[in-house]
């Protein structure tokens, strides 16, 4: 008979640890676990898969190899380095919370959970997993991964967040051994075996303490927002000398701050785009239009494409129509 929960914890704490210890992956961020790094990581797993992090993860230590350099960089410098992962609010939290820390804690990333949490773009389960894995507090995690294994392991699929938060603690709380390593191997444990779609039951460690073994239930499916179509004319002012005209997005909305082609907003066309681009709600159908007149509004000459912070977006288009 498996029993879930309560009384395994010890056992099930040794047997996840030992697992992780054997089998957890190779990242860039589990060989620093500096304060700094830790943050950068959780912010930028935030909503984006692994794969895309870990270059953009280097690439980024290599650029702002600390605090102090990342508050004193130019947010177009920033952003520029955030390219390619999308939800660029976070790169502009990370850059706000580093001039904060910097300015209230002499440069020193904060140990207490509080002032953790108070820092822009951080809540509760990346202040739990940063508190945990840098300073060993014993704060729960609670991200996709780990509620789908909570809900699997107690067998309540449909378990609310209140509930989960609950579970999360009383499994950090009976922890003997390195807080931050449950956390961590928690989340890889709902990385590697017990996914959405399927469960790799026969080569999970503490199978006999979950009560949705071999069950193979897939995720609590949520259900989606409707996707947006939006249909943009992306004006094209081309120079041989001086380059592409570009403007920069407003402080609000899609592409917030980042440098971009005029766009004026179409009707619904059944004409081919050049570039359809989907974000979470909306489905961008980019249609591009070369100019012969001058540029009207605020703007820059662009020479090198590679100085600014561009929408992956508008960076997939401009390739497309070979520029």
């Amino acid at each position: 008979m498996i029993v879930p929960h309560s009384v395994h914890y010890k056992e099930r704490q040794q047997q996840l640890h030992l697992w992780y210890e054997q089998q957890a992956r190779d990242l860039p961020w589990r060989r620093d676990l500096s304060p700094y790094a830790v943050w950068i990581s959780e912010v930028m797993l935030q909503q984006t898969q692994v794969k895309t992090v870990v270059p953009k993860f280097n690439a980024w230590l290599k650029r702002f190899p600390d605090l102090t350099t990342l508050a004193l960089a130019k947010e177009d410098d920033v952003l520029k380095a955030w390219e390619g992962l999308g939800y660029y609010r976070r790169a502009r939290f990370i850059h706000a919370s580093a001039q904060l820390i910097c300015e209230k804690h002499a440069a020193i990333f904060p140990e207490g959970f509080d002032d953790i949490l108070a820092l822009s773009g951080v809540g509760r389960s990346t202040a739990g997993a940063i508190s945990s894995i840098c300073f060993g507090a014993k704060n729960p995690v609670l991200d996709g991964n780990v509620k789908r294994v909570l809900r699997r392991w107690y067998g309540e699929r449909e378990a609310l967040d209140t509930t989960l938060w609950q579970w999360a603690t009383e499994e950090i709380q009976a922890q003997s051994k390195d807080a931050g390593q449950w956390n961590q191997a928690m989340m890889e444990l709902g990385a590697t075996l017990c996914l959405a779609r399927s469960t790799a039951c026969a080569r999970c460690p503490v199978v006999q303490h979950c009560a949705s073994a071999h069950e193979n239930q897939p995720a609590i499916k949520t259900k989606k927002a409707a996707v947006k179509n939006v249909y943009w004319q992306a004006l094209l002012h081309q120079d041989d000398e001086k380059g592409i005209w570009m403007i920069q997005r407003p402080e609000k909305g899609i592409w917030a701050k980042l440098w971009c082609l005029p766009m004026i907003e179409m009707m619904p066309t059944l004409s081919e785009a050049d570039h359809v681009h989907v974000l979470t709600h909306r489905r961008l159908h980019l249609h591009l239009k070369s100019m012969a007149s001058l540029p009207q509004g605020q703007g820059k000459w662009v020479s090198d494409l590679d100085d600014i912070a561009i929408p992956t977006g508008v960076q997939r288009l401009l390739k497309k129509c070979s520029l």
